[in-house]
């Protein structure tokens, strides 16, 4: 429950999966309704489902790098509960590793699309419901490879470092409002999106590389990431604005 006594909501973009998918699960058990915001409708409604179903929440529908279905999702959030607690900016596309002189326009606009205007419209659509609540948290999904780059994961390694550049900035914006902007730098996790970086997708030897270059010595599970929102989201991390939560085995070091 918030501070007025009424029943917290929290918005997930990629939710149908992965990060997403847990988080989602996690925000559920604690009490939120849950917003699960993913293009693929079909993936949401089952990931609802392993929830608990409508009472907990409600599939949004839309492509986050396309403003008119963000507006619409972010209205159907206004109509149903009439406020916004916490908006977590999961999702994103992969990149297979590409020579910067191989790389297509078409390939880095589709990264830039997703991975940092996806952001963007996010947080545009949902500062005015938070402004209206009196406050909120925003948890931006930034990577280890915006800290640590890879070799050819050079488009998503920018778009990843500008979801940082701009967590801070925004955080900067809106501290004052109550507002907190930050952000999760996970490692390399064990979700269907990991194959998506491999030259190979989904050999083995490409994910005992990964697991190699992790001090920890294993993959990160989407649990630990959503522990983490968790945390940025409860009146517990009051005081944490602008930071990057480093949740990578030590990847980052």
């Amino acid at each position: 429950m918030g501070q007025d006594g009424r029943q917290r909501v929290a918005v997930v973009t990629g939710a149908a999966s992965g990060f997403g998918k847990a988080i989602a699960r996690r925000f559920a058990a604690d009490g939120y309704w849950v917003g699960l915001l993913d293009r693929n409708g079909e993936a949401a409604e089952a990931a609802l489902a392993e929830l608990g179903g409508p009472q907990h929440g409600a599939v949004l529908v839309a492509d986050v790098s396309d403003e008119a279905q963000m507006e619409a999702a972010f209205r159907v959030v206004a109509s149903r509960w009439g406020r916004l607690d916490v908006l977590v900016n999961n999702a994103a596309v992969p990149q297979r590793p590409t020579p910067i002189e191989a790389l297509s326009s078409a390939e880095w606009d589709r990264i830039m699309a997703v991975n940092v205007k996806g952001v963007f419209l996010g947080m545009k659509m949902a500062v005015p419901l938070m402004q209206a609540n009196g406050g909120g948290s925003i948890i931006n999904i930034a990577s280890v490879a915006a800290i640590r780059p890879r070799p050819g994961l050079n488009a998503y390694c920018a778009s990843k470092a500008a979801v940082i550049g701009l967590t801070k900035a925004v955080a900067l914006e809106l501290a004052a409002a109550g507002i907190r902007v930050n952000c999760i730098a996970p490692g390399p996790a064990d979700t269907p999106m990991l194959p998506g970086f491999m030259a190979d997708p989904g050999s083995e030897s490409g994910r005992q590389a990964f697991i190699a270059s992790v001090p920890l010595g294993r993959l990160i599970r989407p649990e630990e990431i959503a522990a983490a929102a968790a945390y940025l989201a409860s009146d517990e991390a009051a005081a944490v604005i602008g930071a990057v939560i480093s949740v990578d085995g030590g990847r980052h070091v």
